[in-house]
C-alpha cells in the first residue's frame, strides 16, 4: 500500500520527465543526476510492481562494477540492471534502431554475475532461484519516463 501511494507521488513528480538541467553542470554531472533520479524512479516502480528490495547499489570489494537493485520477484531473486537514457541523448548518439537494453554488452553481464555470485555467497544463499532483469528508462523531456522491464533478460555468464 505505500509503496503504491510513494509510486504515485514519485510518478507525479516525474510527469515532466527525470531531467532538471541546471546551467553549471557539465554533460557528466547531468547524465548523473538522471541515472540517480531514474533510478529511485525505477525502484519505486519495482516495489510498486511487488519487488520486495534487499539491497541497492550493492558493490563487492575486488569485483569491478555493481548491481543498481537486488530483490525478490515473487521466490525468485532478481539482479536489476537500471539503465536510464534522456531521449536528446539517445537521438546524438545511439545508432539508428540502437535499444537501451542493448546497452548492457558481454562485459557488463560477466560483471553484474560475478556479483550476484558474490552477493549470494556472502548470505550462503548460494542455491536460490535467480533471474538478471533489465530495466530501461527513456526520459522524454516534459511527459512522464518510458519503462520496460525485461525479466530474465540474460542468463549467468561463466567468468
Amino acid at each position: 500500500m505505500i509503496a503504491r501511494l510513494v509510486f504515485a507521488i514519485v510518478n507525479f513528480a516525474a510527469r515532466k520527465g527525470l531531467t532538471e538541467p541546471n546551467e553549471g553542470d557539465s554533460a557528466k554531472q547531468q547524465a548523473r543526476r538522471t541515472g540517480i533520479r531514474g533510478e529511485t524512479y525505477a525502484y519505486w516502480y519495482l516495489r510498486r510492481h511487488g519487488y520486495v528490495l534487499v539491497a541497492r547499489n550493492y558493490r563487492s570489494p575486488g569485483v569491478k562494477g555493481e548491481i543498481d537493485m537486488i530483490g525478490y520477484d515473487g521466490q525468485v531473486l532478481a539482479f536489476v540492471e537500471v539503465k536510464t537514457r534522456a531521449a536528446a541523448e539517445d537521438e546524438e548518439k545511439a545508432k539508428p534502431g540502437a535499444r537501451l537494453e542493448d546497452s548492457i554488452n558481454q562485459d557488463k553481464r560477466r560483471n553484474v554475475t560475478r556479483m550476484a555470485r558474490q552477493f549470494l555467497r556472502a548470505r550462503r544463499i548460494e542455491s536460490a532461484p535467480c533471474q538478471f532483469d533489465v530495466m530501461a528508462i527513456e526520459n522524454h523531456k516534459g511527459s512522464r519516463p518510458k519503462v520496460k522491464l525485461y525479466k530474465g533478460a540474460f542468463t549467468a555468464t561463466a567468468g
